[in-house]
């Protein structure tokens, strides 16, 4: 799916909204969770990286971190914001040698891709040493909300093909094997929750690492 120009306008002011603060705290919590099991990593791809909001963020981590999106609307965004380099490309086809990164992360693109195991064994291609994936629980309320939205008007997520955390796990283990190193946490529980990260399979953004021995 890519995002035309509407979307693209409209992406960024997402996340200065009450809502959209909570969970872009929460969410980046988790992901800084996820790159703690790797040992100093160097460089990172975002795939499917929008206005390039998680590849800023990944790159003020320390990391060299490079976006990559379809869309050119989603791009022209990203540029407006400056900060990271940016490529435009394929994620079924990605414009980059054999392990040319360390890290691959995609954060809510997975659920917008129609051959996600084609596209996990191409990013595992390119990602030497693993990847990082943010991706919107099926079983979780926010979820829920999604999907029913879509029931009164058009929305983004009407395409979307939400995971619950054991899909998620058995699609890495399909590219990457059975005995894959696997680690996940969830967020976006009720306000009221008082751990607002923690491995509960009904949490409403999934965190997952798949980590991989270094192959270079």
């Amino acid at each position: 799916m890519i995002f035309d120009k509407d979307v693209a306008a409209h992406y960024e002011a997402w996340y200065e909204t009450p809502e959209g603060r909570r969970a872009d705290e929460l969410e980046k919590a988790v992901l800084d969770y996820l790159l703690q099991a790797f040992a100093q990593p160097g460089s990172v791809l975002e795939i499917g990286c929008g206005t390039a909001h998680f590849t800023r963020w990944l790159n003020d981590q320390g990391l060299a971190a490079v976006g990559l999106d379809l869309s050119a609307a989603m791009l022209a965004q990203a540029q407006v914001l400056d900060g990271v380099p940016l490529a435009r490309g394929d994620a079924y086809q990605l414009p980059f040698a054999d392990d040319a990164f360390d890290l691959a992360a995609l954060v809510t693109t997975l659920e917008f891709l129609e051959r996600p195991q084609e596209m996990l064994a191409e990013a595992l291609r390119v990602a030497r040493r693993g990847m990082v994936l943010g991706v919107l629980n099926r079983w979780s309320l926010l979820g829920l909300q999604r999907r029913l939205a879509g029931l009164f008007r058009p929305t983004v997520y009407d395409a979307a093909c939400f995971y619950g955390v054991g899909e998620l796990r058995r699609l890495l283990r399909s590219v990457a094997g059975e005995t894959a190193n696997i680690v996940w946490q969830t967020a976006l529980f009720p306000r009221c929750w008082p751990w607002p990260q923690a491995r509960l399979p009904w949490g409403g953004f999934i965190g997952m690492a798949l980590i991989v021995s270094d192959r270079v």
